[in-house]
């Protein structure tokens, strides 16, 4: 006969291995899914001349386009069929975003609940076609145009090369936001992230190599390169510490009566970030800082002249370049909190669920309070985030370390971690209440009382 006890601990066990092996599935869906993206990323377009085209990109790589292809793992230097990336769909989704805050219908699809989100999410879809069709159709056209000492980029230029090159990119695009949106339903994390995480952490041990090949031929000092190791892992530790904080404001909720019962008031917090805005100011201060280079790129230096004197003062190292960066990082801050939290909707949310912070008048004085508070957290988050960016910026120019992180990739890097290892705590965290309430739900029916 086998104990009450055996038993209890055997369907503990099995419960307890059962979900685990439900966590490694999602983990190794994830991993081959990814796996399944940098694939992709070496596939290249149909038609193109790989060595001239490797040629033409050396020459624009300082630009926006090398910004892009570091964030697509590479895809774009080789002009793979993902070259796009997931971009079109991260602008296309930013953008809805920012409509939401300003057209009262999409205000009003946001506030629906789920069925509004699916709504909001069909058009972003729709969005991102758009976009990877006009970007695709750009990138064709340019691939035209270029040729150098190697020869023609397009073998066989024309319409149908426009045709295939645009279906293909755009074919990419929407399968790398179909893989996400599987990755964050039956794997770990938040699949856009993953795959733009993967992108960037594919050329860093290749990067780490070439900086220990340079220490090695004595260009790069040891102690230089000890410092530079240690400095990195301390620029990751304050990442964490800056994405972690937030300011908690106590919220007090009032007596109320259920029934005949009378249930106590309870209190709550209501967090602020001190980065509400993630990595979306430092990607906007870069595409703008990036663009008047790229365009003096394509024009082989022949453009006006006063473009050539502003691409010479935004260079990579100049501090006219550090300063814009920096003020535009602050500016994309404030502005993007700006529109993702606003203080009247929380009030009046606050306000309509019987919520308030004490010391504060429910309704126009806790907007004018969240707001103060926010103003204040957002000058340290955006500094934050300037510093982090100006940083590689600084090091690359000065003490002459090549670095293949940028501030917007290092940032990008370790939020994504911190949120995949958020998301398995807390499958596990769920693992364990599982496990708690099966077994005093055993317990429960091995009593004399559960006999009964």
């Amino acid at each position: 006969m086998v104990s009450a006890a055996e038993q209890l601990a055997a369907n503990l066990n099995l419960g307890a291995f059962s979900k685990a092996e439900d966590l490694k599935k999602r983990i190794w869906f994830t991993l081959a899914a990814l796996v399944v993206y940098r694939l992709g990323t070496y596939i290249p377009l149909p038609g193109i001349n790989i060595a001239a085209y490797a040629a033409s990109f050396a020459q624009q790589s300082k630009g926006i386009l090398g910004m892009f292809n570091a964030l697509g793992g590479g895809a774009l230097e080789r002009m793979a069929i993902f070259a796009l990336n997931i971009m079109p769909y991260i602008s296309a989704s930013i953008i809805m975003q920012l409509m939401s805050s300003i057209n009262p219908k999409l205000e009003a699809l946001k506030k629906e609940g789920e069925a509004g989100r699916k709504q909001i999410n069909q058009y972003t879809r729709y969005l991102t076609v758009v976009l990877a069709a006009f970007q695709a159709y750009g990138i064709a056209v340019g691939l035209e145009g270029s040729q150098n000492s190697a020869g023609s980029v397009v073998i066989d230029p024309g319409w149908f090369f426009r045709a295939t090159t645009v279906i293909t990119l755009v074919g990419g695009t929407m399968f790398l936001m179909w893989l996400g949106e599987q990755i964050t339903q039956r794997g770990v994390g938040n699949g856009t992230s993953l795959i733009i995480f993967a992108g960037i952490v594919a050329g860093l041990p290749g990067a780490l190599v070439q900086l220990f090949e340079l220490s090695k031929t004595g260009s790069i000092s040891p102690i230089l390169l000890v410092g530079f190791l240690v400095l990195a892992l301390a620029v990751v530790a304050a990442i964490v510490f800056f994405e972690r904080a937030q300011r908690r404001l106590l919220v007090q909720y009032p007596k109320r009566q259920v029934g005949n019962k009378m249930l106590q008031g309870e209190a709550s917090h209501l967090p602020l970030k001190l980065n509400s805005s993630g990595v979306i100011p430092p990607i906007f201060a870069s595409s703008l800082l990036l663009l008047p280079i790229t365009v003096a790129q394509f024009t082989a230096g022949q453009g006006p002249e006063w473009l050539n004197n502003i691409v010479a003062a935004l260079g990579t190292g100049q501090p006219l370049h550090m300063a814009v960066y920096a003020a535009l990082i602050i500016f994309f801050a404030f502005f993007y909190t700006a529109v993702v939290i606003n203080p009247k909707d929380t009030a009046d949310n606050l306000r309509k669920y019987g919520g308030f912070i004490p010391g504060i008048r429910p309704g126009e004085k806790t907007a004018e309070y969240i707001d103060y508070i926010l103003t204040r957290i957002t000058v340290i988050g955006a500094l934050y985030l300037a510093a982090v960016c100006v940083l590689p910026e600084i090091l690359t120019s000065y003490a002459g370390i090549p670095l293949y992180f940028g501030g917007t990739s290092l940032l990008i890097a370790v939020s994504v971690t911190m949120d995949t290892v958020a998301q398995i705590q807390s499958h596990l965290i769920a693992q364990q209440y599982e496990g708690l309430i099966k077994k005093a739900k055993l317990k429960g029916a091995s009593s004399p009382k559960g006999r009964r």
